[in-house]
């Protein structure tokens, strides 16, 4: 068993490839870095840097690896901002897809797996199901549903399995916790360990349903080996939601300080987004999931090791009409540096 991962040295991704790996496949991650970090790649995974929009270096690892599985993760997931970097948005998440799903379908990969995103619900009704049309707000949910569209599509042309799943806000080790545009829990950690205030958009009563990340990496993993699960498509993760508000008191609980917010104006996002996990715990069985007070002292104890990591700003912003002042401001201060 041979596998391709993309995104694998990112945050889901280098989980998924170290469980790949406990499953005795042979692991080639594909990262191009601009996210992940290259010591999280697994011990015995063979490393490719580069980027899911180089076709030709993707040709060139499919003609040589002959794979069995592809685990797509590689996106850059930021649902917020993807407003205003429409191409490079299509590009990455859309465009890459296309040329992994392409040698998927020269090479008769046995299984294609692929992370899409609760993103492609929209503002739909609670809990999200797979059963649900999606209503996508935001070019990044628009790309991912693109995608799903395009592997049902290779599934009727050329046969092509492939897994589907929806996670939604994972959070734990390994995540970027200096990318300022996602990941409310690594934000809220990187600004507490750096003596700086907590930001919320809008008042905070805004809800998600957060999920550690061993309780979605191992299933993702494992889920080549579920012949039920092939040409399925999967919510996954936590099912309790909580405000962003409780949130960020459970992150400074974490850190043994009292709660230092500072509310910024509200952005253009669904406020309430939360799934049903039934189709997933019927397939892959019940998971009792690690509490979110838990789950987050286990990544504060990561992120002290690691330390606090200066954010970077995304600099080929293509649109600046209706973007959040915190971000605009943050992008002259970069440009004029």
């Amino acid at each position: 068993m041979h596998s391709l991962i993309t995104g694998g040295a990112g945050f889901i991704g280098s989980h998924v490839a170290r469980y790949c790996l406990d499953l005795g496949h042979d692991v080639t991650v594909l990262d191009d870095l601009s996210g992940g970090f290259a010591d999280q790649v697994p011990t015995g995974a063979r490393f490719v840097q580069g980027s899911v929009t180089d076709y030709a270096l993707v040709q060139r690892l499919f003609d040589e690896h002959r794979f069995t599985y592809v685990y797509h993760l590689a996106a850059y997931a930021a649902e917020g901002l993807s407003h205003f970097i429409r191409r490079f948005n299509y590009t990455n998440n859309l465009i890459g897809s296309v040329n992994l799903i392409n040698e998927a379908v020269k090479h008769e990969v046995k299984c294609f797996v692929f992370t899409s995103s609760i993103a492609v619900y929209g503002a739909n009704q609670l809990p999200m199901r797979e059963d649900l049309t999606p209503q996508p707000e935001d070019p990044y949910g628009i790309a991912k549903y693109a995608v799903e569209l395009d592997l049902r599509a290779a599934h009727e042309m050329f046969g092509l399995n492939s897994i589907i799943f929806r996670p939604h806000n994972v959070y734990g080790e390994n995540q970027n916790i200096g990318d300022r545009y996602r990941n409310v829990i690594g934000i809220f950690m990187n600004q507490t360990m750096q003596g700086q205030p907590m930001t919320i958009f809008g008042d905070g009563e805004q809800t998600r349903a957060f999920s550690y990340i061993d309780d979605v990496a191992p299933t993702i993993a494992n889920s080549v080996n579920v012949p039920a699960a092939y040409n399925e498509i999967f919510n996954i993760g936590a099912d309790q939601p909580y405000t962003v508000n409780y949130l960020a008191e459970v992150v400074a609980g974490a850190f043994g300080v009292a709660p230092d917010i500072r509310y910024l104006p509200a952005r253009n996002e669904v406020v309430d987004a939360y799934s049903d996990h039934s189709k997933a715990q019927r397939i892959f069985g019940q998971s009792a999931g690690l509490s979110l007070e838990e789950g987050v002292a286990r990544m504060a104890r990561w992120a002290r090791e690691v330390g606090a990591r200066q954010s970077s700003t995304f600099k080929e912003v293509e649109v600046l009409r209706n973007m959040p002042p915190s971000w605009k401001a943050a992008l002259v201060t970069s440009e004029q540096e």
